[in-house]
């Protein structure tokens, strides 16, 4: 993880290589764009663009990996109601085929969850 500090927080980058992460279709017409000062070279100029999973996707994938970490971050944004359960649910099957039982382990997760 890479530290970026900012005056007012402190953000981590993390990078995935595409062959480890298990995303569902559509992803990449759903990154979202992420330019402002923590992505500007030393000049202040709007030189880099960093793009992020869509948060629904970003909850398949950690459930597709289903560590008790991932668990418990996917549950809190449930808790918050940052994220909606239903479109992940839909989006959980449309992972590649070879990670079928994941999806099913995901699906049956997802549907014990219970938050306001």
């Amino acid at each position: 993880m890479v530290p970026l500090r900012t005056a007012t927080r402190l953000q981590h980058r993390r990078c995935v290589d595409l062959d480890t992460a298990v995303l569902p279709d559509g992803w990449l017409d759903r990154l979202v764009k992420v330019q402002d000062a923590n992505t500007a070279d030393a000049t202040g100029e709007q030189t880099f663009t960093g793009w992020c999973l869509d948060k629904e996707d970003l909850c398949v994938a950690k459930l597709c990996a289903f560590r008790e970490k991932d668990r418990s971050f996917v549950a809190a944004l449930l808790e918050a109601s940052l994220v909606d359960a239903d479109l992940i649910a839909a989006r959980i099957p449309t992972v590649p085929r070879a990670h079928i039982p994941t999806t099913e382990r995901a699906l049956a997760w997802l549907g014990s969850q219970t938050w306001h």
